[in-house]
């Protein structure tokens, strides 16, 4: 099968395209054939060994695809359902073994590849928007990075829930994309954030703001939000 394989740490042009052997369900596992991959920020990590994994390696934990085999004790799923998760090494991959206990069956109307793209950053914005801060009917938040993965998901999430999402983005392309996600207002990353913020809230602040950024607008965060609020960080794109 091909797979992009990983044999050094580095950047992008260490991963390659290779042929690699099928792998072999074990009890418990379904055997995949991918047909969309999701791919993550968290996947750099990895690659440039700021998060170890052992060398060589297939790289990617998500995906959707076809169950083409089953493991013994797998009892839930069978050949030919549709299914994706988010938990499983070596997804970067034709074919992937999959444990039963991260896979979800794919309903007929969902594209794979938005089953792919799902699951890791929709959990993610789901426990942001749901339990890192429980946002309320009528709470102002800010979502940084807001034409991203997450950023869109849980804009979408925060809306439905009767709250006004203030959103960062760096281009014009982003904002159409995040201000469609649901977005009442969206700042650039060189205004003065926190300023913008407080006057869109009359001087209150936003119940919370939620940085997958990091670095660069981790000061903008703590300064955005009101008295008692929350920031929620829960990446470091540009850096601890």
């Amino acid at each position: 099968m091909r797979a992009i394989y990983v044999t050094e740490t580095g950047g992008p042009e260490v991963l390659t395209l290779t042929e690699q052997p099928e792998p072999t369900p074990g009890p418990g596992d379904l055997l995949v054939r991918t047909e969309a991959i999701g791919i993550n920020f968290i996947d750099t990590y990895f690659r440039m060994g700021q998060y170890k994994r052992p060398l060589p390696y297939i790289p990617g934990d998500e995906g959707s695809g076809v169950v083409e085999a089953v493991g013994s004790d797998v009892t839930e799923f069978a050949v030919g359902d549709r299914v994706a998760w988010a938990a499983a090494t070596g997804s970067y991959a034709e074919k992937v073994a999959v444990p039963a206990a991260v896979a979800v069956k794919v309903p007929d109307g969902v594209p794979a590849s938005a089953a792919a793209s799902a699951l890791l950053q929709g959990m993610t914005a789901h426990y942001l928007a749901k339990s890192t801060y429980p946002i309320q009917s009528g709470d102002n938040v800010l979502v940084h990075a807001g034409a991203g993965g997450v950023g869109l998901i849980l804009t979408q999430m925060a809306v439905s829930l009767g709250a006004k999402v203030i959103t960062t983005v760096s281009s014009d392309a982003k904002e159409e994309l995040s201000r469609g996600a649901g977005a009442s207002e969206v700042l650039r990353y060189d205004e003065d954030i926190a300023a913008r913020v407080r006057e869109l809230t009359g001087g209150e602040g936003v119940a919370a703001a939620y940085d997958g950024v990091g670095a660069t607008t981790f000061d903008s965060s703590l300064a955005s939000v009101r008295i008692r609020g929350t920031v929620a960080l829960f990446g470091a794109a540009s850096g601890p």
